[in-house]
């Protein structure tokens, strides 16, 4: 299809931009089917180098150089008609170019960040064919603040965290913000959900997967370590936790933290030694550091 601009966001093909909110483009009962959305050149060309199926581009006429670059190196070249190993053509993908004014109404500012693209949602892996072969994984137990779980995936990313995986009430991490603020790297390190899906009330997040996800865990190898403050918690640098083989890290929500049932079931409780009267993190940096010492392993 090639280039099509547009002067209007009345176009039915601009939905997943402009109209489709995140539960509809997640499409639960069928991901497979669903779309997300990623946002700038730098966290499109992720994608991209992840094998991800771009379904359609928006943007300012001054990106469509380098998105057009990106889809041809996306394809493998720079030949035009070359096809990706995951069978779609550049060609075949459609680059919706709008005026300036017609995107601010879209986004509410200047896309200064270059284009957005919509994407198939991959099939998501079993936590086995995840972890196999990982030897530090991360656990995100309801996190619900976008922010946060993209800030943590950039960390996991940068600092060797094999794998994520989420909990059933943790926010999703192909949500726009989300992989925005990872800048793309929830395309770099794989993840998957664990556990059924969580029951309980708002404000009180069920622990509900780790009733079968910790034991899962456990036939895979790992021992789980919960940070999380509290009278028999141990340091981070303790050597117990460098002489594991395979460790999954848990980590909690701002505020609650992790259920106690989820820290009940962990092997161990673990904290980050704190100056000045400081008790805590927030779960971003505090992920940042545990990644970073357990790394070391």
């Amino acid at each position: 299809m090639g280039v099509v601009r547009i002067d209007s966001l009345d176009d039915a093909r601009l939905d997943a931009y402009a109209r489709l909110t995140e539960v509809q483009l997640r499409n639960k009962l069928e991901p497979e089917k669903g779309i997300f959305i990623a946002e700038s050149a730098k966290v499109i060309e992720r994608a991209l180098a992840a094998g991800h199926e771009p379904l359609s581009f928006l943007m300012e006429e001054k990106w469509l150089p380098q998105i057009q670059e990106l889809l041809a190196k996306g394809c493998g070249g720079d030949a035009a008609g070359a096809v990706d190993a995951h069978g779609w053509q550049p060609d075949d993908i459609p680059l919706f170019v709008a005026p300036d004014e017609v995107l601010k109404k879209l986004t509410g500012f200047e896309l200064t960040r270059g284009a957005l693209a919509a994407f198939r949602r991959p099939r998501q892996k079993s936590v086995e064919e995840l972890l196999s072969g990982a030897r530090l994984v991360a656990v995100l137990e309801n996190i619900t603040n976008h922010t946060n779980v993209g800030a943590i995936f950039r960390s996991a990313a940068a600092l060797g965290v094999d794998a994520v995986l989420v909990t059933p009430a943790c926010y999703d991490p192909l949500y726009r913000r989300a992989v925005r603020v990872s800048m793309g790297t929830v395309f770099q390190v794989p993840w998957t959900r664990i556990g059924s899906e969580a029951s309980g009330t708002p404000g009180h997040p069920s622990a509900a997967w780790a009733d079968e996800g910790i034991p899962l865990l456990h036939r895979l190898g790992f021992k789980t370590a919960a940070l999380a403050l509290s009278d028999d918690s141990i340091w981070l640098d303790d050597p117990q936790l460098a002489r594991e083989e395979r460790l999954a890290v848990v980590l909690g929500t701002e505020g609650d933290g992790l259920a106690p049932e989820t820290i009940a079931r962990c092997d161990y409780t673990v904290k980050i030694p704190m100056m000045h009267g400081v008790d805590s993190l927030n779960v971003a940096a505090a992920s940042a550091v545990a990644f970073w010492e357990l790394r070391r392993r």
